[in-house]
């Protein structure tokens, strides 16, 4: 199987895992804070949170500071993989040209 058939069935793959749990799963996607929120009030009805936050944000920006974050992660992951693999190249090439010497 050539590299352009591999890459165009993983672009499949990847575009199936996206698409389709937005189409198949019947639900509504809520953060982690809610759920804790519902699961605490369940828990102990009393309680009280120890502060407030400054400020509440809108869903849409508390989503796109989350893809932020993400988005930086993978930066530094994909330059550390990049940069490990470019010092391993360069080792390999060195190593030829200094046991000839």
């Amino acid at each position: 199987m050539s590299n352009k058939w591999k890459n165009g069935l993983m672009l499949l793959a990847v575009i199936l895992l996206v698409v389709l749990p937005l189409l198949l799963v019947k639900g509504e996607f809520g953060g982690a804070d809610d759920a804790a929120e519902g699961v605490i009030s369940e828990l102990d009805p009393g309680y009280k949170p120890w502060f407030k936050p400054l400020t509440e944000l809108p869903g849409e920006t508390e989503s796109m500071l989350f893809a932020l974050q993400a988005a930086i992660g993978a930066g530094v992951i994909g330059y550390s993989l990049g940069l490990l693999k470019g010092r391993q190249s360069q080792q390999k090439q060195k190593a030829p040209s200094d046991q000839t010497n």
